[in-house]
């Protein structure tokens, strides 16, 4: 019924179509192992189970919270409802300290206690990041 071209023409064009699919699939599935969420105390507290996904945890860091020992540093981050307390190993940034803002990243270990792999805070004094300005006004 269809001409030997027609039907080559169709076969071309719905394996294009099968391999755009197959490539956008394929790209999610990446994109999705890479996605961070970020989460502020209250979040953490009002999440109905913990999952073993990297997280970001942001928010301030509470005043006289800060503990240092010989190869980690423990703090709590507070969104001035609920806090976290937050244990990292390594270098933190230069303006880390008390009462100013703070984005860990990490993975849950409770509701109440957090292990970071890297904090994210590379700011001056008066810098606060974007999410945790919002997750504090929103509170």
């Amino acid at each position: 019924m269809y001409g030997k071209r027609v039907k080559l023409r169709f076969f071309f064009i719905s394996t294009l179509i099968l391999t755009f699919i197959l490539i956008i699939y394929l790209l999610l599935e990446a994109f999705e192992k890479e996605v961070v969420y970020f989460l502020s105390p209250t979040d953490i507290k009002n999440m109905s189970e913990i999952d073993s996904k990297k997280i970001r945890v942001g928010g301030m860091v509470k005043n006289g919270s800060i503990s240092t020992e010989t190869d980690k540093i423990n703090f709590i981050i507070t969104d001035f409802k609920n806090e976290i307390i937050v244990t990292y190993s390594g270098a933190v940034p230069n303006l880390f300290m008390e009462e100013k803002g703070v984005v860990a990243e990490g993975y849950l270990k409770d509701k109440n206690f957090f292990i970071a792999k890297k904090i994210l805070a590379k700011h001056d004094e008066n810098y606060m990041p974007p999410e945790v300005k919002e997750a504090i006004e929103d509170y």
